[in-house]
């Protein structure tokens, strides 16, 4: 019996915060002079890099697909060597698993097998009782878990939170406010790595000491130690394999920040198996080490990287030139397009006849694979577990080699006595017999060939792929975003980064301090949390004048009807009328909102796709609804003009704004028209077309299959707390949303506002209203033009403009709020939505925007 004193980070679902709870306990617990060991259920690689850096440990993974049940107690023993505390982050939901086997290797799966008590994250901003509801459902719902406690997140009022505590009969055992700086951000396959944020050791310093003053440390220490000694003793690499030589030969590891996926225990089996694992990095690097005898390429995103890689020819070469002599090699994933001719275009090693390209697909499997030969790895008829988490897709060339896996009938990836590269990652701890054959073939491995004069042989050059970039590559100026964004956990994308690149001010020096603070959830920061605290607010696309007086009477005189049930018949016939549409192809709704909420879960959505940047509430709900969402990015080198090409031919739902938030564009409308087709709904949301004179491009009056277009009043109308929107369009969609829609959703005075605001009355001080705006947005823009700064002409209440990055907070600083744009997939740091506003107004900004390039300038000429 082996004693651990250990506790579980779960969530009920995805997007609960469990990432930055459990991060931020593992940091808080060091800090309190704790050794602390950091695990995460299943495959990924990303969060247990923060786990290391929050701990000072390895990150390490439980899975019981990828290792095996039996195996799942001894490597979270073995991880926990020296600790005196572990802490497991689960994965989703608590039961979720893989899908057909009962939650098998769910967190809850992962907590019965090492009898560790679980601590449910619940994100509390939008409950309260039924916190209560919820948390006793999932301790009761499985004997074998034992949920122990709960820590609240994104909690609000302390009446909320008394309600909440009082309804939950468990232990609360922290409760986390809503704070805007300590979350991480999402890359295309999920959060950002470590490696790719200059930042990060600050961001998990503050992570720490934010959890320090809301958790119960003593409390959650005392719950770990409560979980009971495992019957089971710590894995050990040395009792899974043995050195076949007394030789040490080196085998290369690609590493840097192209490379960073790769399983702690891999290294640790390779060492007990007598090789010296040495890394390199392909970025930097110009040769693979001295004496390499083996190649061991794992995952990461070689894709962000492509240009650099491909500039690194010597090393490319050498690299080709090492596999076919027969260096034994394995790749998987990154390595594989490593290995490939080219990559988006950008000549690779060469040393499997393949060429990769991004795409917006997701590929996500947790597969078993079968060898279908012999191979470097494998044997004939042998099978693995695996998982593939990827956006490339590879066209194969014609190649002697095998397969080197067969999944569910398809040949995947290259193999042969020397080489095993796919797109398949399997866990060595559950394999060793992979790590035995791959140090065996190392070890008798003759020294590499040397000249008479004792110098290797110079290396082959490398051949440029006659493949054409495309345009959609990942560049500098336009990182493809977490997000995660066709990430799954977001949550990301990145795939959203969120400032990635070296932190610079408007002058392009780097400003000390100036680094943007993480956001909980970068699909759900929106403007209002800018302008809180008395701020000048240019962060709220809401109309700054006064309402009319017609409508403040119609809302007042709503409140008569607030002792009935709201009827939405007159909004309904009010928006057919202005619109010249019939009833039935109208539906009201609470805000643009909850339209998006019933686009999400209207239909089993196979490829949902996302056209962004723009307004990141349909990505979130469609996430929310548990769809994995495709992004198209437009780019600021197009002026985020929008190719309907770009959009899969196979996507069954096109999400796309217009004018869309946050670039300010109006796509024209036949460009629109262009993605309908049989089988397909495509929405366009319309929210700020209101805003443009004569509407030109709109399609609200337009009649084609599959087509809806939404609508909201709350911006141009200065009523943001009264959710009022609608959706018009295709008879049969709107029927459908119609039937989904909960009953009464829409208020008695978002009806009220809807009739007042679609009538006769309201149509030429609408027209009033975008010129005025028009205007406004002139002299907003050619301030921006005389300071020199970049912006992206607009038609919208607002303006994209690139400011630099740190400028955000130094606006802050000055009493100014405006939009931070680094969480719209697609936009960086250096990016900020400022909403238009009167003259008198718009000048303050304009000089604060003056005062920050002279503080700049002048800090630069005093380090000079």
């Amino acid at each position: 019996m082996t004693a651990l004193p250990r506790l579980m980070i779960a969530a009920p679902m995805t997007g609960q915060g469990k990432t930055t709870i459990a991060t931020g306990l593992m940091a808080a617990l060091r800090d309190a002079g704790h050794a602390v060991s950091g695990h995460k259920v299943g495959p990924d690689y990303i969060d247990p890099g923060y786990h290391a850096l929050a701990t000072g440990r390895p990150g390490r993974n439980l899975d019981p697909h990828l290792v095996g049940e039996d195996r799942v107690a001894p490597l979270l023993l073995h991880g926990a060597r020296g600790a005196d505390v572990a802490v497991v982050e689960g994965v989703m939901g608590l039961h979720d698993g893989r899908l057909g086997t009962d939650g098998f290797a769910s967190s809850a799966h992962v907590a019965a097998l090492t009898r560790t008590p679980v601590v449910l994250v619940v994100d509390v901003s939008r409950m309260s009782r039924s916190v209560g509801a919820l948390v006793a459902g999932m301790a009761a719902y499985d004997p074998a878990v034992e949920v122990a406690g709960v820590i609240l997140n994104q909690a609000g009022s302390a009446r909320n939170v008394a309600e909440i505590t009082r309804a939950v009969r468990l232990p609360v055992l922290g409760v986390v406010h809503r704070d805007e700086r300590i979350a991480a951000p999402s890359r295309h396959l999920g959060l950002v790595p470590v490696s790719e944020r200059a930042e990060s050791a600050r961001v998990v310093e503050r992570l720490g000491e934010h959890i320090a003053r809301q958790v119960d440390l003593d409390a959650l220490l005392a719950l770990a130690r409560s979980a009971p000694a495992l019957d089971a003793r710590p894995w050990d690499p040395a009792r899974e394999l043995a050195a076949p030589s007394a030789a040490r030969p080196v085998v290369a590891v690609a590493g840097g920040r192209a490379f960073t996926f790769r399983y702690t225990e891999a290294e640790e089996l390779l060492t007990a198996a007598g090789c010296e694992v040495v890394g390199f990095d392909p970025l930097g690097d110009t040769e693979l080490p001295a004496g390499t005898r083996g190649i061991y390429l794992g995952g990461g995103f070689p894709e962000v990287y492509a240009d650099r890689l491909a500039a690194n020819r010597g090393l490319l070469a050498e690299l080709r030139s090492a596999v076919r002599d027969g260096v034994p090699t394995v790749a998987e994933c990154a390595g594989l397009l490593y290995l490939a001719e080219s990559l988006d275009g950008e000549a690779m090693a060469g040393a499997v006849p393949a060429r990769a390209r991004m795409t917006e697909r997701l590929t996500l499997r947790y597969p078993e694979a079968v060898s279908p030969g012999d191979t470097l790895l494998t044997r004939a008829g042998e099978k693995a577990t695996g998982h593939e988490f990827h956006r490339t897709r590879l066209t194969p060339g014609a190649s002697g080699d095998s397969p080197a896996w067969d999944i569910d009938g398809t040949a995947e990836g290259f193999a042969s006595p020397t080489l095993h590269a796919s797109y398949l990652h399997v866990h060595w701890a559950g394999h060793p017999r992979f790590a035995a054959r791959f140090a065996a073939a190392v070890h008798s491995r003759p020294s590499p060939t040397t000249t008479l004069n004792g110098e290797p042989p110079a290396p082959l050059l490398s051949r440029p792929s006659p493949t054409t970039t495309l345009n959609r590559r990942p560049t500098a100026d336009n990182p493809l975003s977490p997000s995660p964004t066709t990430t799954l956990n977001r949550r990301p994308t990145a795939d959203n980064p969120l400032s990635p690149s070296p932190t610079t001010t408007l002058n392009g020096q780097p400003a000390a301090g100036s680094i943007p603070l993480p956001v909980a959830d970068p699909l759900r920061h929106h403007g209002d949390v800018e302008a809180r605290g008395g701020l000048l607010d240019f962060a709220v696309n809401v109309y700054a004048g006064e309402r009319p007086a017609w409508l403040d009477r119609a809302l007042r005189e709503s409140l008569g009807r607030a002792a009935v049930y709201p009827d939405p018949e007159p909004a309904r016939a009010a928006i057919a009328r202005r619109h010249a549409r019939r009833p039935a192809e109208v539906l009201p709704t609470a805000g643009a909102a909850e339209a998006f909420t019933l686009i999400a879960r209207l239909r089993p959505w196979r490829r949902p796709v996302v056209v962004h940047p723009q307004f990141t509430e349909p990505h979130a709900a469609l996430e929310q609804a548990g769809h994995t969402v495709t992004s198209v990015l437009c780019t600021a080198g197009d002026g985020f003009a929008f190719d309907p090409a770009a959009v899969p031919g196979d996507a069954d739902l096109v999400m796309i704004g217009n004018p869309t938030n946050p670039t300010g564009v109006l796509h024209p409308a036949a460009a629109l028209r262009r993605l309908c087709r049989p089988g397909r709904l495509v929405v366009v949301d319309e929210a700020f077309m209101d805003a443009v004179p004569e509407e030109p491009e709109s399609l609200v009056g337009e009649r084609a299959e599959g087509l809806v277009v939404l609508r909201s009043l709350t911006k141009h109308w200065s009523i943001p707390g009264i959710r009022a929107g609608y959706v018009v369009g295709d008879e049969a969609a709107v029927r459908d949303l119609g039937r989904a829609q909960t009953p009464w959703s829409v208020s008695a005075p978002a009806i009220a506002a809807t009739v007042a605001c679609t009538g006769e009355e309201a149509v030429p001080e609408a027209l009033e209203r975008a010129r005025a705006l028009d205007g406004q947005r002139t002299f907003l823009e050619t301030g921006l033009r005389e300071a020199g700064l970049e912006f992206v002409p607009s038609l919208a209440p607002f303006v994209l403009v690139r400011v630099g990055e740190g400028v955000h907070a130094r606006l802050r600083e000055q009493g100014i709020a405006v939009r931070r744009a680094d969480t719209f997939p697609g936009l960086d740091a250096s990016w900020v939505r400022v909403a238009v506003r009167p003259p008198e107004t718009t000048r303050h900004l304009l000089a604060a925007l003056t005062r920050t390039r002279e503080a700049e300038e002048e800090l630069c000429g005093t380090r000079d």
